[in-house]
């Protein structure tokens, strides 16, 4: 399957909304803590392999990234010195950042593009705050102030349009509406930092959460008093998540072990597949939106694979 090697220690990959052979990966220089940046924008090739289409450097690492749900050449990455860039692929390098967007105080470390408004995003900080954007304003909308250590990702509902999640170094993961500065419910998910959270494509009732206690866990919104299901497989915390665009009960997870996970969180067996694919932390998952079953990931191993759920994704094309 495909293999990029990256100059930089991987730590983001996300699929084109737009076009099913192109990804977006944020990368860091020596693994994130001091050092430039680089977002790639990458092309699968007929042929099998992957080409760099775009590049864009930044003076600090790059922690996430997200494609404009609007623009098709578009993107937003998250960077270490407290700002967010907006990239235009369709423009020259000299052309870019189209913008740069700097209100946080320390690094942001999300930032997710709104899918149903598609005209705004969210991004996450070391702050401890969250901040609301649009592409037509300089300045944030909404700043978000509750959580009390770094907020480690933010997701937006699938079919709210007002409505994101966010996970905190806290313990607790928060539901949101942009309309009100106050979050709309409080699950003290975990009794360890949660690094990543992500929503149900089918159901927007249930929210994931994936922690440094090294389980991933699946809530019910509506009576949040316990989780629906406590995924445990993983030997160190569990770096990110993401629910399937295909299969309702479908989650992709990636961790400090090195390795990426597939489950069916109703299921009994819930680890359906296990990948051990990266030398070095596993930091970046996604699944594509528009080819059923291919996946990506990406770590600090400065590789970035893509390939098909059930494939070896070291095994060549």
């Amino acid at each position: 399957m495909p293999v990029f090697k990256t100059p930089f220690n991987g730590y983001a990959v996300r699929f084109s909304p737009f076009y099913e052979n192109r990804i977006l990966v944020a990368t860091a220089q020596n693994f994130g803590i001091l050092g430039n940046g680089r977002l790639h924008i990458l092309d699968l090739n007929p042929s099998g392999g992957i080409s760099e289409l775009r590049s864009f450097d930044t003076a600090d690492g790059v922690y996430d990234c997200a494609w404009s749900e609007s623009h098709d050449s578009l993107a937003v990455a998250a960077v270490a010195d407290g700002s967010l860039k907006l990239w235009d692929a369709a423009l020259p390098p000299s052309a870019n950042p189209i913008r740069s967007l700097k209100e946080h105080a320390r690094e942001v470390h999300a930032v997710d593009w709104n899918p149903v408004r598609r005209d705004s995003f969210i991004s996450a900080s070391w702050d401890d705050s969250l901040k609301l954007w649009t592409l037509d304003r300089p300045t944030s909308i909404r700043t978000f102030r509750e959580h009390a250590y770094c907020v480690y990702s933010a997701a937006w509902s699938p079919r709210h349009a007002d409505v994101f999640a966010s996970a905190s170094g806290d313990c607790t993961a928060r539901v949101w509406d942009v309309r009100d500065p106050s979050s709309s419910l409080v699950i003290p998910a975990h009794d360890h930092e949660i690094l990543s959270c992500d929503w149900n494509k089918y159901d927007d009732c249930f929210l994931a959460t994936a922690s440094v206690d090294k389980t991933v866990r699946v809530w019910d919104v509506r009576a949040s008093r316990a989780p629906v299901a406590t995924l445990a497989g993983h030997g160190y915390a569990v770096r990110r998540i993401k629910f399937s665009p295909h299969h309702e009960n479908l989650l992709l997870s990636c961790s400090y072990d090195m390795t990426v996970c597939v489950w069916d969180y109703r299921a009994e067996d819930a680890l359906l597949a296990r990948y051990d694919h990266h030398t070095e932390f596993a930091v970046g998952v996604d699944m594509s939106v528009l080819v059923e079953g291919l996946l990506a990931s990406t770590g600090w191993d400065e590789l970035v694979y893509v390939w098909q759920h059930g494939t070896d994704p070291r095994a060549m094309p």
